[in-house]
């Protein structure tokens, strides 16, 4: 990876001349069959930001841990893409320190509203609804349990984004044979 550093006072600062993907991973994380797995292993320029607590989340932990993830890299040259709870921790960061990056992708939005939501999370009472500043492109399904097209839609109209409907493929994650998914690769090459 070609790169550069710049020592302005006492951070180094990495400039790098392709886009950096940074995955994160829903409630729970992502398992070994996920999509996101394939992702982060297709190449060095792929990397997951682990949480702390996957399976009780925290916001505020959440979003400070991607915000601490991406210190030092080119803004303007990072890619984030969130599946299910985040992408709503995307939709946080954004509101909260208002960085513009290349942009991201959202894949499944969960639909914290919805009464099957019932989770333990702390600072995820809902979905944030304000316009993000950078590129977005959020991907649903027909039949996702945790998101309706409809509510996809609305996520999607809000945050500015471009909406694709994959049709008939549930949380478009393992569970849904979402393993290896090159047509998740071209549209990310949408950003």
């Amino acid at each position: 990876m070609a790169a550069f550093f710049i020592f302005a006072s006492t951070k180094a600062i990495r400039f790098n001349f392709m886009t950096n993907y940074f995955i994160i991973p829903g409630l729970g994380n992502s398992g070994p069959n996920h999509w996101q797995t394939h992702f982060e292993k297709s190449g060095n320029h792929f990397q997951r930001i682990n949480q702390q607590e996957w399976d009780a989340p925290n916001c505020k932990d959440w979003i400070e841990t991607i915000d601490k993830a991406l210190e030092g890299y080119d803004l303007s040259a990072v890619v984030l893409i969130g599946h299910s709870l985040g992408c709503t921790a995307i939709a946080n960061w954004a509101k909260h320190y208002q960085k513009q990056v290349k942009g991201a992708l959202l894949v499944a939005p969960s639909d914290l509203d919805a009464p099957k939501y019932t989770f333990p999370t702390v600072g995820f009472d809902h979905v944030p609804l304000d316009k993000i500043n950078f590129k977005t492109i959020v991907v649903s399904s027909d039949n996702d349990e945790w998101v309706t097209l409809a509510r996809a839609t609305f996520f999607a109209q809000h945050w500015g984004s471009e909406l694709i409907n994959i049709g008939n493929a549930g949380h478009i994650n393992a569970d849904s044979g979402f393993g290896p998914w090159p047509e998740g690769l071209e549209i990310l090459k949408r950003l």
